[in-house]
């Protein structure tokens, strides 16, 4: 059995305002093994972000805990970070910088000496077919290319774990379509990804195991071949649909 690398145990995140509590994450549990594909399903506000920001350390739990590659989150998040890729929905990348130049900047973050910075650029631009945008001012990068280099980025220091907030958000058909690539590709790396997405299509096409995330709570968990025989239906929407009672 695949060693677990990302487990995640009743996470829940209460935000609380002058106009009242907002329950974003509701004892959210599940387990990632190595290699594999988890996809959390559901639309915009179902507590798919909030939920990944929690793994990320980016925001701590109001409840719960997780761990990634064997580190809390709560009392590591320093040794998560250093084992984690990020992709957020906003790109954070700079107009002004080259594509080289991002993943320079980013390696430093990361503690990168200046030679591991530069075969590490190499070694990704030639796998992610970037070598004409390498010298590029990212200012004049497409959106598809500029989340491509979002990806570069997230796994310059060479994560185990990639999470991946929404990826193909705001790309057109073909974009998305290199994006997706580029998530298979880092699979067959043997890298483990979780990936939120409101985009049935993609989690049909990528996930390993699917969890649909509704106002906040996991509804399914499972393949989509054994939510397709738990739920009935025909496709991934209609299992949705019948997951969280809507059908």
């Amino acid at each position: 059995m695949s060693e677990i690398l990302v487990a995640s145990d009743g996470l829940t995140k209460t935000f609380r305002s002058r106009r009242g509590t907002v329950h974003a994450a509701i004892d959210v549990s599940f387990e990632c093994p190595a290699g594999q594909i988890f996809g959390l399903l559901g639309p915009n506000g179902a507590g798919k972000t909030t939920t990944l920001r929690m793994l990320a350390t980016i925001l701590t739990p109001t409840e719960g805990t997780a761990s990634i590659a064997g580190f809390d989150v709560r009392s590591h998040p320093g040794e998560v970070r250093e084992r984690i890729g990020f992709l957020a929905t906003e790109t954070g990348l700079y107009d002004r910088f080259t594509a080289r130049e991002t993943l320079r900047f980013f390696g430093r973050i990361n503690d990168l000496s200046p030679e591991e910075i530069r075969s590490r650029s190499d070694e990704i631009f030639a796998m992610l077919d970037m070598a004409e945008l390498a010298d590029r001012r990212v200012g004049t990068f497409s959106t598809g290319e500029k989340q491509k280099l979002s990806l570069a980025r997230s796994i310059l220091h060479d994560p185990p774990v990639l999470i991946l907030d929404e990826p193909t958000f705001g790309l057109d058909v073909m974009a998305a379509r290199t994006v997706v690539e580029t998530i298979g590709l880092f699979r067959e790396q043997g890298r483990t990804i979780l990936l939120s997405t409101h985009i049935m299509r993609v989690a049909e096409k990528l996930c390993d195991r699917i969890g649909i995330l509704y106002r906040g709570r996991l509804h399914a968990l499972g393949t989509l071949e054994e939510l397709t025989e738990r739920f009935g239906g025909n496709d991934l929407e209609e299992v949705f649909f019948s997951a969280v009672g809507q059908g």
